[in-house]
């Protein structure tokens, strides 16, 4: 490649680095911290999967399907997708692997998803998220323990003013009974929707309800809702969740026109939203939405499988990462400056029993022994070790680090 060619990054995708960086390894970081205490097993899924995996199970008619997906034939002449998502991933797995015999299970991931749309503010090609699912428990508390460890999360993230806003989609009889009122209230104005609600109107009514556009928005507000035709079932599941998060402590509002499009879904969904106003509305403009999911009861039918009640949620690590703001990388506690190259063994000696010893630790071997010095200053390190041909000599430090005083006093 002639000089001067140097290839560019991808449209959409990032090279992250320094306190970005250092705010993207805290997300994930603190994602796997809580998630341990809640008890949910990390899983580790393939990148891609059969088309069909995502086709079947997101939905033929969806936007990210009939657009957005990178799919590609192999070798083999089978067709692949980059996953999109991690939930049909994680589906097809349990189904695949026999993984019903741990159910009810609570598994959680992270890691890089694609989607071919028009880059923008928080959005990328190639973007990341953390993942968390239960499968197998048709209980409303599944979905209080998923709820209360969002809340968590972002609480130990520093992520302040977000509400969660939550909805109920009722079981499969008080949806399709809600559904068939939609097709009918939206079907009497059906030439004054936009384009994309009349196609929506036979194939995916509720989908119009969280449309944006103004032709539909003022027909919305009129809608016919969910409450008017909830089972006495559906209802008491609404109840037992609101009740569980009260108690918990998870602040909640209800969100009447919060949907899930898809025929699998059922009961609660849920998105995690900045209040208005806030420094979180403030950093991530119009993309909303920080965190979200819902019960997607009907989704392991779509797949092959056997009637599996599961609930998940689901939230990009680059937004997340946003909201945090720039974090520094970690404080240096040693240096240790090699002042005559005699002493390089003795100084690789010491810096192993520092790192050992958990201290976040440097070296600094090459220069002049001034510019070494002047280096070593530089950096601002807690402790600078002075290490001559004859090994360690001395030590000047900025305040006690009782990490760094028991490795030298095990030295001694």
């Amino acid at each position: 490649m002639a000089k001067g060619n140097t290839p560019k990054a991808i449209r959409g995708t990032q090279d992250i680095f320094g306190p970005d960086a250092e705010a993207f390894a805290f997300v994930a970081e603190t994602f796997e911290r809580v998630r341990k205490l809640y008890r949910f097993r990390r899983v580790e899924m393939p990148v891609f999967e059969k088309t069909e995996v995502f086709a079947r199970s997101i939905g033929e008619t969806t936007d990210i399907v009939s657009k957005e997906m990178y799919s590609f034939e192999d070798r083999g002449g089978d067709s692949l997708t980059l996953r999109p998502e991690f939930t049909a991933g994680i589906a097809r797995a349990y189904l695949t692997n026999g993984w019903q015999q741990h159910a009810p299970l609570k598994v959680a991931t992270h890691g890089p998803l694609f989607r071919y749309e028009r880059p923008q503010k928080g959005r990328y090609r190639q973007f990341h998220q953390i993942d968390a699912e239960i499968i197998g428990a048709a209980e409303p508390q599944a979905d209080v323990e998923l709820l209360a460890m969002a809340d968590q999360l972002l609480k130990e993230l520093g992520i302040v003013g977000v509400t969660l806003h939550l909805n109920t989609l009722g079981d499969g009889d008080s949806r399709e009974a809600w559904r068939a009122a939609l097709v009918e209230y939206f079907g009497a104005v059906k030439d004054e929707l936009s384009e994309d609600s009349q196609e929506r109107l036979e194939k995916n009514p509720l989908r119009i309800l969280d449309s944006k556009d103004p032709r539909d928005r003022k027909f919305v507000a009129d809608a016919p809702k969910i409450d008017a035709f909830l089972s006495s079932d559906a209802r008491a599941f609404f109840d037992a969740v609101t009740s569980g998060l009260d108690a918990a402590g998870v602040k909640w509002t209800r969100a009447e026109s919060l949907v899930r499009g898809l025929d699998y879904y059922r009961h609660t969904a849920f998105e995690f939203v900045p209040d208005e106003g806030s420094a979180a509305a403030d950093a991530l403009g119009s993309q909303s939405t920080i965190l979200g999911g819902g019960r997607y009861d009907g989704l392991m039918e779509s797949l092959g499988g056997a009637p599996t009640p599961a609930v998940g949620w689901a939230a990009g690590i680059e937004r997340l990462a946003m909201l945090v703001g720039e974090r520094n990388d970690p404080i240096l506690e040693a240096i240790v400056l090699l002042e005559h190259d005699d002493g390089l063994v003795a100084a690789n000696k010491l810096l192993s029993e520092l790192r050992a010893g958990g201290v976040v630790s440097d070296i600094v071997a090459s220069g002049s022994t001034k510019k070494r010095y002047d280096k070593a200053v530089k950096q601002d390190p807690k402790a600078i070790l002075r290490v001559n041909e004859t090994g360690y000599h001395s030590i000047s430090e900025k305040g006690q680090n009782e990490r760094l005083t028991a490795v030298l006093k095990r030295r001694t």
